[in-house]
């Protein structure tokens, strides 16, 4: 008997933000987890301001919007969402091209486009991402996080080097002593104090931009209503939306894995377009689930509930505004290792040892390459996944083609055909030319018991096959086919086109 399980239990947050405010143990988890996840959100909001074309405190108004909406409306506890690089790359040449007005007003628009995608149930697509695609995903991701280092690694100081190699020790070492306050704290204070008390002149978070000195303000763009200015924002936002969303679904998939819990992945899309708006509102940039500071959440400091996410933006806005000038003293090479430790945790090393790549089927491992080359090619997650998942859906037609057999006897000036397999228009491609339509007798049986009539190409070649053996004066006798193979036929049968 099946068990249905309501969809509220299903998708119940564990632990409860309740749970988590009444145990002190569980509190200073998740509130140091969002100290670390907002140290590492500041330089990368900077970053992407400037990517952007936008002042810095854009982005950073924007990682502190999201954050903290995102940890009421979303769906997946534990996920961080902030200003990211992917749509500072998709929404730059609106703000290069048009002006902050526009910018911001597209950046609403790509927030309404979410939340109407996700009333769609554009969420449910996420079951036809195959998981070598996911596996791309993953490893393309933690390329592109080591490639956003390296401008950090050259034309340094050579006291920035130690300093990245005391820091990964600390983050390795240090939770073998305590787990109480995460090892990635622990390295940015102790190096943090390093810089300072030996006055060592290396890059800091203050070198990357001017921090905020005042709080978000709310913003209205003055853009006219117009159908000429939907024309101008409306295809940015749509990609915007796009981008935003299989990254931010992609990313609740990844932290469902880590944490064996399931999250709502239509809540989590409208979510994130209500995420956008107030963004907009606040003259934020917009963004999405940033992968990398949620690796940085769950996975390194052990995070599991939406007081982290929250406490992520509540820790932005506090360290940048209130704290700016503590902050900008902190070095660049301590939110460098940070950020190395989270490529190692989150590539899946498993997928390119050779005992994995000699058992896996050579078509699923070009799936998971041609994944990685694409996103780290276009610096873009989400044309990396559309690549990969297309390129996935045309190797399985090619396989899949060759599942249909087709046997030949004759008997009693009868030839018969048993066609076994499923047939759609990769695999009935082929379907005629399996046929010996001189040399059989007058008379023709195909027998399609063992098949299943999938669309309307393989209509037209059983029509093709009965117009062939017409010609040369034969007949031809279908059997065993089921209803639904049928009623496809019966609707179809001659209204294709001639064939030949």
């Amino acid at each position: 008997m099946a068990i249905t399980t309501p969809t509220r239990e299903r998708y119940r947050d564990d632990p409860s933000v309740l749970t988590v405010l009444k145990s002190p143990r569980l509190l200073t988890r998740e509130a140091l987890a969002g100290l670390v996840v907002a140290l590492a959100l500041i330089p990368e909001a900077i970053s992407f301001s400037i990517i952007a074309g936008v002042d810095p405190r854009v982005g950073l108004f924007s990682s502190f919007v999201m954050a903290v909406t995102i940890a009421f409306v979303g769906g997946r506890p534990a996920m961080i969402s902030a200003a990211t690089g992917a749509v500072a790359l998709v929404i730059a040449p609106m703000m290069r091209d048009h002006g902050f007005d526009y910018f911001i007003a597209t950046v609403l628009l790509a927030g309404v486009m979410q939340i109407a995608l996700a009333l769609l149930g554009v969420a449910r697509l996420m079951r036809f991402i195959p998981r070598s695609v996911m596996v791309g995903f993953v490893n393309a991701l933690a390329i592109l996080v080591l490639i956003a280092q390296l401008p950090h690694l050259f034309g340094v100081p050579w006291l920035v080097y130690p300093l990245v190699v005391v820091g990964v020790a600390v983050i390795v070492l240090i939770p073998r002593l305590q787990k109480v306050v995460p090892s990635p704290l622990i390295a940015v204070a102790l190096l943090t104090s390093a810089v300072l008390v030996f006055g060592w002149l290396v890059p800091n978070v203050g070198d990357q931009g001017e921090l905020p000195r005042s709080l978000p303000e709310f913003f209205v763009p003055q853009v006219p209503l117009t159908l000429e200015t939907l024309g101008i924002i409306a295809p940015t936002a749509f990609a915007m939306a796009l981008v935003g969303l299989m990254e931010s679904l992609l990313t609740a998939k990844l932290v469902d894995d880590i944490t064996d819990t399931r999250s709502n992945k239509t809540r989590e899309s409208w979510g994130q377009g209500v995420a956008n708006l107030l963004s907009g509102v606040f003259g934020g940039m917009g963004g999405c689930a940033v992968i990398g500071q949620t690796m940085i959440n769950v996975k390194v400091s052990g995070a599991r509930s939406r007081v982290s996410t929250f406490l992520a933006g509540v820790f932005v806005l506090v360290l940048v505004v209130a704290l700016g000038d503590v902050v900008a003293l902190i070095p660049m090479a301590a939110l460098v290792a940070v950020m190395i430790m989270v490529v190692v945790s989150t590539f899946d090393w498993h997928s390119i040892r050779p005992s994995t790549l000699k058992r896996m089927p050579r078509s699923e491992t070009l799936v998971m390459v041609v994944t990685v080359v694409v996103v780290v090619i276009t610096h873009n997650l989400a044309i990396g996944v559309i690549v990969g998942v297309i390129t996935a859906m045309v190797l399985f037609a090619r396989r899949v083609a060759h599942f249909q057999t087709v046997t030949r006897t004759v008997t009693d000036a009868t030839a018969h055909y048993a066609v076994e397999g499923e047939l759609f228009w990769a695999s009935s491609n082929d379907l005629t030319t399996q046929f010996s339509y001189t040399e059989d007798p007058a008379h023709v049986v195909i027998d399609l018991s063992r098949s299943h009539i999938w669309d309307a190409s393989t209509v037209a070649a059983l029509d093709a096959i009965e117009t062939k053996y017409a010609r040369l004066g034969k007949t031809v006798e279908l059997r065993g086919l089921n209803a639904a193979s049928t009623g496809m036929r019966e609707r179809l049968t001659g209204q294709l086109g001639a064939e030949s």
